[in-house]
C-alpha cells in the first residue's frame, strides 16, 4: 500500500513538472514569435523610414540641383541677351556713326559755303552774263619753294588750277573741261572752263598764295 502511494506521488509530481515545463515552453514560444514579428515589422518600418528619409534627401538634392541648373540657365540666357543687346547697341552706334559722318561732312561743306561772301562786280567784257567777287580760300598746294607758273598740260599748276576752278564753279573735276588757261598778270591766271555738255561756261580769275596754292578771286558766268 505504501509502495502504491509513493508511486502515485512520484507520477503526480512528474506530471506537474511536465505541465510546468510545457507552460514555460509555450510562453517562450509566444515570446519568440512576438520578438520575431516585432523585428520583422519594426525593422521594415525603420528601413522604410530610412528609405523615405533617403528618398526625401535624394529628392531634395535633385530639386536643388534642378533649381541651380534653372538659375544657371536663366543667368546664361540673361548674359546672352545682354551680349546680344550690347552687340546690337554697338552695331546701331556704328550705323548711326556711319550715317552721321556723311551728314557731318555735308554740314561742314555747307558751313564753308555759307561763310563765303560774294558781291557783284563789273564784267570784263560783253560775253559775261554775271560777274562776282568772293572770299574763296586757296585750294592748297603740294608745291614748295619759289613759285613760277607752269602752263604745260599735266603740270602741278594745271592740276591745282583745275581743282580750284572745280571748287568755285561747282563742276566736278572729272566733268570739267579747260577751254583756255592764260596769264592774268604776276602770279595770276585766268581759266575759261565748262562742263562736258558745255551748258555751263565760266571764266575764273585766280591769284597765287605762297604755301597755300591758287585762290579764286573773281567768277564770271559767260553767256551761252
Amino acid at each position: 500500500m505504501t509502495n502504491n502511494n509513493s508511486r502515485m506521488n512520484k507520477f503526480e509530481k512528474r506530471r506537474r513538472n511536465t505541465k510546468f515545463i510545457n507552460y514555460f515552453l509555450a510562453l517562450a514560444a509566444v515570446l519568440a514569435v512576438f520578438l520575431i514579428g516585432f523585428w520583422i515589422f519594426g525593422g521594415n518600418d525603420e528601413a522604410a523610414d530610412d528609405r523615405d528619409t533617403s528618398t526625401s534627401e535624394a529628392d531634395s538634392f535633385f530639386l536643388e540641383t534642378e533649381e541651380d541648373d534653372n538659375e544657371n540657365s536663366t543667368d546664361n540666357e540673361t548674359v546672352d541677351e545682354q551680349e546680344e543687346n550690347d552687340e546690337s547697341g554697338a552695331d546701331s552706334e556704328d550705323n548711326n556713326r556711319e550715317e552721321d559722318e556723311p551728314a557731318s561732312e555735308e554740314a561742314e561743306e555747307n558751313n564753308e559755303n555759307d561763310e563765303i561772301e560774294t558781291v557783284e562786280t563789273e564784267p570784263s567784257d560783253d560775253d559775261v552774263e554775271e560777274a562776282i567777287m568772293g572770299n574763296w580760300s586757296p585750294i592748297g598746294t603740294e608745291q614748295t619753294g619759289p613759285h613760277t607758273t607752269k602752263y604745260e598740260d599735266g603740270s602741278q599748276d594745271r592740276i591745282e588750277i583745275k581743282r580750284a576752278a572745280s571748287m568755285v564753279t561747282g563742276i566736278p573735276e572729272d566733268e570739267l573741261i579747260e577751254i583756255w588757261i592764260g596769264n592774268g598778270g604776276h602770279q595770276k591766271v585766268v581759266a575759261t572752263v565748262s562742263n562736258r555738255a558745255q551748258t555751263e561756261n565760266y571764266r575764273v580769275f585766280m591769284s597765287w598764295v605762297d604755301g597755300e596754292g591758287w585762290q579764286p578771286t573773281k567768277l564770271e558766268t559767260l553767256k551761252q
